[in-house]
């Protein structure tokens, strides 16, 4: 017959190593990213949908909701369900959001934000110092504008980027070589200048 048939079959299907890396996607609501809470949702949709990754989303602006379910279900309704508020405290979700990490270096924290903070501005730069030096790859994605330009506190960013939490504004599509380079444990600073 000319045919081969075999007689077992081997998958290797990736799911083996799903949960690898665990992600936490910390998404500022507050009134001031009304223009960037669109794109902020993609990209935590996105993260959401990738079997590869254990994702944790949370979004705050003055308190703190955990989004994580929502995303597993249906990402859609997620990148929708998002109600800006008013004030800020970034410091208090990067709080809350530190009790999900239990290997640091299989983590990777990206906070999503304008850094205009209402809250602790020294003890958010401290923590976020403290989360990196644990082993944690930490980003911070600044606000994009819906023209496309960045605007954000340039005080803490240059704090977060001088303390090795590289701080900067790209598009989604930049978006998977910065996060390639992190689980390859690559000098995020070194690409985010590239």
């Amino acid at each position: 017959h000319k045919r081969i048939i075999p007689e077992k079959f081997y998958y290797f299907d990736r799911a083996q190593r799903s949960h690898e890396w665990k992600v936490i996607i910390d998404i500022d609501q507050s009134g001031s990213m009304a223009d960037s809470i669109i794109w902020a949702s993609v990209v935590a949709a996105i993260f959401a949908s990738l079997p590869a990754l254990d994702t944790r989303v949370v979004a705050f602006d003055t308190s703190v909701v955990d989004l994580t379910e929502q995303c597993n279900n249906d990402p859609v309704d997620m990148l929708f369900g998002i109600q800006l508020g008013g004030g800020t405290d970034i410091d208090k979700s990067v709080a809350y959001c530190e009790q999900f990490i239990e290997e640091p270096q299989k983590t990777l924290f990206i906070l999503i934000s304008d850094l205009y903070e209402g809250g602790n501005q020294n003890r958010l730069v401290r923590r976020m110092r403290e989360m990196r030096e644990s082993g944690v790859k930490t980003l911070c994605l600044l606000a994009l504008s819906d023209d496309g330009k960045p605007f954000y506190d340039a005080g803490i960013a240059k704090r977060f980027t001088r303390d090795g939490t590289p701080s900067f504004a790209c598009t989604p599509n930049l978006l998977p070589a910065l996060v390639e380079g992190a689980i390859q444990n690559r000098d995020l600073s070194e690409l985010v200048q590239r």
